[in-house]
């Protein structure tokens, strides 16, 4: 069963468009799938959280596929890792559609705003689970700054203590070429599964707990992580479609820009120092939960948990509308003004290289 119920002005399609496109520069530049900004974009846009959700994760296997299949070629993709984290991601997702199906059907008694509950929800666990994963790349970009090789690798602490544990069974994983207890897999599964399930990001607990908690290098990481995606997408989406909750439409406007930014942003990857990724990055999810924090007292007034003029609405949806924008916008501009300079260079470069030949030709 597929939604049919929301009614999408050309406004609105221009604007989910252009969050795809914004997400999908954004996924390809960081590795995630760019939900963090789409999902309370579309939110923003007065679209029930549930359907948001639903529609992205929909939209996330088609993206994910294309994504995988780049870092494939370069031979980041461990298919083994993969297959294993899915096992229980599965899991996470089922737990995460109930929850949230639950709340959607159960907050229309009483007078109270129908998908009040499942917004407030997907909104503190977006702004409290990104909050934690924001910080801590700060963190760690602040303890690598003062690093003399710039701090380029990341942290192996938890990877080498959990290695020391050697709780069996440990499984080799040859791509990624590291080897990992099957609990803590299992444990990592669940938690990608329910956040992408939850909030339509998978990604952001996916890619640092390969990385930091399995010992996984960046790019495989990134690559892995893809993969995956494009199977928790699958499930999910059928999940959530079985429910009456996905948008068909929504899901092909996104990928009408998606498609698109998300080549510019795997150049981006390429061209760009890492620590410029992880600033950008952190900056711009710390600034999509301050946008979804300002929409929180709209829920709870729809909730009837605080008490204000209705008429505010309007002024917290703008706010929150406003940063939202402005972090992907803003976050985008960087990543294309790196990218052209790349482009530049390189063609200097090529014309430089051509000069040079010319003697050798006469």
């Amino acid at each position: 069963m597929i939604v049919h119920f929301l009614h999408i002005s050309m406004s609105t399609a221009f604007q989910v468009v252009l969050l795809g496109f914004i997400g999908g520069v954004l996924s390809g530049f960081i590795g995630s799938g760019g939900a963090f900004f789409m999902t309370p974009g579309m939110m923003n846009l007065g679209i029930e959280g549930v359907v948001a959700v639903a529609s992205n994760i929909t939209h996330k296997f088609g993206k994910a596929m294309v994504g995988s299949h780049k870092h494939s070629e370069a031979g980041n993709v461990d298919k083994k890792l993969a297959v294993f984290v899915l096992g229980t991601a599965i899991l996470g997702i089922q737990i995460a559609v109930w929850i949230t199906s639950m709340l959607f059907k159960g907050g229309a008694g009483h007078g109270m705003s129908k998908g009040a509950g499942a917004n407030l929800y997907i909104s503190v666990v977006f702004a409290t689970i990104l909050t934690v994963v924001a910080l801590s790349m700060l963190r760690d970009l602040i303890k690598s700054s003062g690093q003399e090789n710039g701090g380029a690798g990341p942290s192996r602490k938890i990877a080498d203590f959990l290695a020391k544990l050697n709780l069996p069974p440990v499984i080799y994983f040859k791509v990624a070429d590291i080897k990992v207890s099957l609990w803590v897999i299992l444990i990592v599964g669940i938690a990608t599964g329910y956040l992408a399930g939850t909030i339509g990001v998978g990604g952001f607990i996916g890619v640092p707990a390969m990385i930091y908690v399995f010992g996984v290098p960046t790019a495989v990481a990134a690559g892995t992580e893809l993969y995956l995606a494009m199977f928790m997408g699958a499930y999910g989406a059928l999940s959530y479609a079985y429910q009456g909750f996905v948008d068909i439409r929504l899901t092909m406007l996104l990928y009408i820009g998606s498609l698109l930014g998300i080549y510019l942003g795997v150049y981006g990857v390429k061209v760009v120092n890492e620590k410029v990724i992880r600033l950008v990055t952190s900056l711009i999810i710390l600034l999509c939960v301050l946008s979804r924090i300002i929409a929180i007292p709209i829920y709870l007034r729809q909730l009837d948990i605080l008490g204000f003029d209705p008429a505010w609405d309007v002024y917290f949806n703008a706010a929150s509308k406003f940063f939202l924008f402005a972090s992907g916008i803003s976050g985008c501009l960087v990543i294309l003004f790196f990218v052209m300079r790349a482009y530049h260079q390189r063609r200097q470069i090529h014309k430089t290289l051509q000069v040079d030949r010319v003697p050798e030709t006469t």
